[in-house]
C-alpha cells in the first residue's frame, strides 16, 4: 500500500456523493454448489497476514516469527516489479526476493505474493506526464515476461500470485478512468505466463477497491467485477481477490444497513466488511460459484488524526482487536467454503511512524511492538 493516501481515504471523499451501487437480488445463493463441486484452491478460511519487509530483512525475520506464533500460515508480501527488473529488460535483482521466499519457507508459511508497480522502462516512451506510480506498460509482453521469470525462478515455493492492486482506482491505473477489459488484458498476459512457467501456481486476480464511483476517478467495484466477466477474465484467475476494510461498522453488520444514512456508517453498501457477499453474488450470477474468494486486506483503523479524512471511521484499540477476531468468526462460520485467505493488514514496515496512515492499521508497530489485536488473533480459535 502506498505511503500517500489510500484508496479508503479515496472513496470516502467521492463515493459518499456517487449514485448507490443497484442492490443485489437478495435470492441470489452465495453458495450454491458443494463443496466436492468447487475448485478449494486454499483452506477455508486460510489465515492470513499482511507484512511489509522488503528493505528491513531483520525485522523481517522478527515479524516471520510471530506471524508464526499467532498461528497464521499464509503471508503476503508486495513484489514491486520496479525493484526486482529496476533499470532494463532482463536485467534482475533477486536478492530479496530470494531470501524473503528462504524465509517464508524457514517459518514454514505460504507466501502469497502481490505483482505490480512498473519499472521506468516500461513506460519511458511516454511524455513525462503521463508516468505515474502505478500504471500498465506500455507493452503488456514486458509484464508477462516478468510473470514467466517470477513463477519459474518460484516454481512449486510462491503458492499464489495477486495481478495487481485495485485497478477499479485511477490512481491505480495510471490515472486514468479504469477500464476492466485493460485490466482483463494485463491479467491474462501475467495468468497465462505464471501457468506456463509453475502450472500448479494460484492466480488471484487483483484486489478490487469497495466503491461506489464516480468516475472517472473510480468504477463501482461489482461494476469493474462484472466488465471482467463481460472481457472473459473468468478464464484468467484462480481465485477472486477482494479488498474488505470494515470502516467503522462492526463485521456483522449488512451491507443494506450501510446504505442506510441515518445508521452512520457511510451511506454506501461498500462501506461494511460484508460487502464481500454482493461480490460474491456478481461471481455466482456470472457461472463462477465453483471458485473461492481471497480477501486481500481487510482491517480496521484506529487513527485519530482530525486532519487526514480517516478519524470519521476510526475504532479504538480495543475495537480493532473484537472486530478482526469476529471478522474471522464470520469467515468460518458464514463464508466456507468459498471464502479463501483472509489477510489482515498489517505488520508494519520498519519506516513507517505515526504520519503513514498504513501504521494506524497495523497490528505490530515498526518496532515490534504487539498491540491488542495482534494478541487476539493469536489467541482466537483458528
Amino acid at each position: 500500500m502506498p505511503s500517500r493516501l489510500t484508496f479508503w481515504l479515496v472513496l470516502f471523499l467521492v463515493g459518499c456523493s456517487a449514485a448507490p451501487t443497484p442492490t443485489p437480488t437478495a435470492v441470489v445463493p452465495l453458495n450454491p454448489l458443494p463443496a466436492e463441486q468447487m475448485t478449494l484452491s486454499f483452506p477455508s478460511p486460510a489465515y492470513a497476514i499482511h507484512v511489509a519487509q522488503w528493505w528491513d530483512l531483520q525485522a523481517l525475520e522478527r515479524d516471520l516469527g510471530l506471524v508464526q506464533e499467532m498461528g497464521f500460515g499464509w503471508v503476503k508480501q508486495k513484489f514491486a516489479w520496479r525493484d526486482i527488473e529496476p533499470f532494463a529488460k532482463g536485467e534482475y535483482d533477486w536478492y530479496r526476493p530470494d531470501y524473503i521466499v528462504d524465509a517464508a519457507e524457514r517459518y514454514n508459511l505460504d507466501l502469497i505474493v502481490r505483482l505490480d508497480r512498473q519499472p521506468l522502462w516500461t513506460v519511458a516512451s511516454l511524455p513525462d506526464e503521463q508516468i505515474h506510480d502505478n500504471q500498465p506498460p506500455v507493452d503488456l509482453a514486458d509484464f508477462g515476461d516478468f510473470c514467466w521469470e517470477m513463477a519459474n525462478r518460484y516454481q512449486g515455493r510462491i503458492a499464489a500470485y495477486q495481478v495487481w492492486n485495485e485497478p477499479n482506482l485511477e490512481r491505480e491505473w495510471g490515472m486514468k478512468e479504469p477500464n476492466p477489459a485493460e485490466y482483463v488484458a494485463l491479467l491474462q498476459v501475467c495468468y497465462e505466463a505464471i501457468k506456463a512457467a509453475d502450472p500448479q501456481a494460484i492466480v488471484i486476480s487483483a484486489g478490487l477497491a469497495p466503491t461506489g464511483g464516480p468516475l472517472p476517478h473510480a468504477m463501482p467495484d461489482e461494476q469493474f467485477l462484472q466488465g471482467m466477466y463481460d472481457a472473459g477474465a473468468a478464464d484468467y484467475f484462480d481465485v477472486l481477490g477482494l479488498n474488505a476494510p470494515g470502516y467503522k461498522a462492526p463485521p456483522e453488520i449488512a451491507p443494506e444497513e450501510a446504505a442506510v444514512e441515518a445508521n452512520g456508517y457511510g451511506n454506501g453498501r461498500w462501506f461494511v466488511f460484508r460487502h464481500v457477499e454482493d461480490m460474491r453474488r456478481v461471481m455466482v450470477q456470472n457461472g463462477d460459484a465453483a471458485k473461492q474468494v481471497a480477501i486481500l486486506e481487510m482491517g480496521w483503523t484506529t487513527d485519530p488524526r482530525p486532519d487526514t479524512g480517516y478519524s470519521w471511521h476510526a475504532v479504538s484499540e480495543a475495537e480493532q482487536a473484537d472486530y478482526l477476531v469476529r471478522a474471522y468468526e464470520w469467515g468460518q462460520a458464514e463464508w466456507r467454503p468459498w471464502i479463501g485467505p483472509m489477510t489482515t493488514i498489517f505488520f508494519a514496515d520498519t519506516n513507517w511512524t505515526a504520519d503513514n496512515e498504513q501504521y494506524w492499521w497495523s497490528i505490530v508497530l515498526p518496532d515490534g511492538s504487539l498491540r491488542p489485536a495482534y494478541e487476539a488473533l493469536r489467541g482466537m480459535e483458528k
